[in-house]
């Protein structure tokens, strides 16, 4: 594992606990943070990271605080407060 890859994976762990200490703007700013060492390192993001942030605005999504799972036919559909939606396969 790379450094760029640890330090992805700490600042998923620090983004999820800022959402859950109700501190979005610090989650925020921790998601933007990895996305921009993924870039600059050319890897991809984890898929859990992924589907828990939002393409739109950059929050770390919280299912039920500020994000709405739904399941329809062959896929998830989440919604951020933003009006963003996401849409995964299963």
């Amino acid at each position: 594992m790379t450094i760029a890859e640890e330090r992805i994976d700490r600042l998923e762990t620090l983004a999820r606990d800022a959402a859950a200490a109700s501190n979005q703007e610090r989650a925020r700013e921790y998601v933007r943070l990895a996305r921009r060492i993924a870039e600059r390192n050319r890897l991809s993001l984890p898929t859990r990271f992924k589907r828990f942030t939002c393409d739109a605005c950059d929050s770390y999504l919280r299912p039920g605080a500020n994000a709405r799972v739904r399941t329809r036919d062959g896929h998830v559909v989440v919604a951020c407060d933003c009006g963003h939606q996401a849409r995964y396969p299963y």
